[in-house]
């Protein structure tokens, strides 16, 4: 007897939940096309978390959680101006750190969360980030993604953290189709050819949030229409 199929996972598009086994993703040569046109566009990819080293990148992603960068920059400026290492976060201690962020969501459990990685760092670490990825998800927390950003954008680690910008635009276009972010993660870093992998983390979170946007894509204006397949295009 021959094995079922398992039901094709669905995902939100402009019309809708959709059938993602109804569109195929797109071949090796249009993937290298696509991360190309993105490269001529964003040749040197930057992140829009304010940080000046590995530790306040560290602690910017842990603070952006359930917030917009943005929100997370106004409240690191006053932060970072106050504590800026892992040894002055620790002296600053939770309430202040508290104060300092409390514009952006969830901010007692983020500054507990800072002050006791900051505490691990030093004990464990002499204060230093280390670019270890089983290291980094103990602390206090930090998760696969935000684990993947600090090694991607701190150390130049060839892997992807997959936000909600990079997971809708990868299951639109598609690239790769996944049902939970780790699958996702998996199936990008095997299909995105070395030579991109670097920034591709970047150029499908740039595209995402400013292009593809979750309830209305720019389609008119992207660089890749062309070559996406998402049956929710716009201006067509």
């Amino acid at each position: 007897m021959a094995d079922r199929k398992p039901p094709p996972t669905t995902t939100s598009g402009r019309s809708g939940p959709r059938r993602l086994g109804l569109v195929q993703p797109v071949d090796d040569g249009t993937l290298v096309e696509i991360m190309r046109r993105f490269q001529e566009r964003e040749p040197d990819p930057r992140g829009e978390l304010d940080h000046t080293d590995p530790y306040t990148l560290l602690v910017a992603v842990v603070l952006s959680a359930q917030a917009t960068d943005r929100g997370v920059n106004l409240a690191t400026a006053g932060l970072y101006r106050a504590a800026s290492t892992p040894a002055a976060m620790v002296a600053l201690g939770e309430e202040r750190v508290a104060e300092h962020i409390r514009t952006i969501g969830l901010f007692r459990t983020k500054a507990r969360n800072v002050v006791a990685l900051s505490q691990r760092l030093l004990a464990e670490q002499g204060g230093v980030v280390p670019p270890d990825r089983a290291y980094l998800e103990s602390l206090p927390g930090v998760g696969p993604k935000t684990a993947s950003v600090v090694l991607n954008v701190a150390f130049g680690v060839p892997t992807i953290a997959v936000d909600t910008h990079v997971f809708r635009v990868s299951n639109r276009v598609p690239i790769v189709i996944a049902g939970t972010p780790d699958e996702m993660q998996a199936g990008l870093e095997r299909r995105i050819p070395p030579q991109f992998l670097v920034h591709a983390h970047h150029w499908l979170i740039l595209h995402g949030r400013y292009t593809c946007k979750a309830r209305v894509p720019d389609c008119p204006g992207c660089s890749i229409r062309d070559l996406c397949r998402f049956p929710g295009k716009t201006g067509v």
